[in-house]
């Protein structure tokens, strides 16, 4: 390889790796602003989903089922010190750590809020230029419970 094939491969590496950070910023900030189509747009259309040992069919049925359980509800979510290596021309894998916090409005039948720590490990496949989520593999290390808030009427 020249030196000049060299800084093309290593050049493409890095927009790659910017690319894919940009990526997982959209899927953090897509969860809070309830976005959940553009959600599951985020994905490849096999992709696979497991969070916290649940398996999700398509990630479709991920991001409806987030949309179901948290409705109107405040979210914060929050990814940082990724590690992502690029494995192929048009695969990458990543490691996230994470911290979410997710609080419902009082009543009887309201779930209980939290404040989550864990990591993701995730693939990356380029598709038509464009890089998505291949597979997640969401684990919580540590879940504190929040109380809920009565909403301002």
């Amino acid at each position: 390889m020249n030196q000049l094939n060299g800084i093309v491969r290593r050049l493409d590496e890095l927009e790659s790796v910017e690319s894919i950070k940009k990526l997982k910023a959209r899927y953090f900030r897509f969860i809070d602003e309830k976005k959940h189509a553009e959600l599951a747009a985020l994905f490849t259309p096999d992709a696979t989903v497991v969070t916290d040992g649940i398996t999700w069919a398509s990630p479709k049925e991920f991001a409806d089922t987030i949309r179901d359980l948290t409705g109107a509800a405040p979210s914060v979510h929050h990814g940082y010190m990724p590690e992502i290596e690029i494995t192929g021309p048009d695969t990458a894998s990543g490691t996230w750590s994470m911290d979410d916090l997710l609080t419902f409005p009082a009543g009887p039948q309201a779930p209980e809020g939290h404040h989550g720590y864990g990591q993701y490990r995730e693939t990356y496949r380029r598709v038509d230029g464009q890089w998505l989520i291949d597979s997640v593999l969401l684990t919580r290390f540590r879940m504190d419970p929040l109380e809920n808030w009565i909403p301002v009427e």
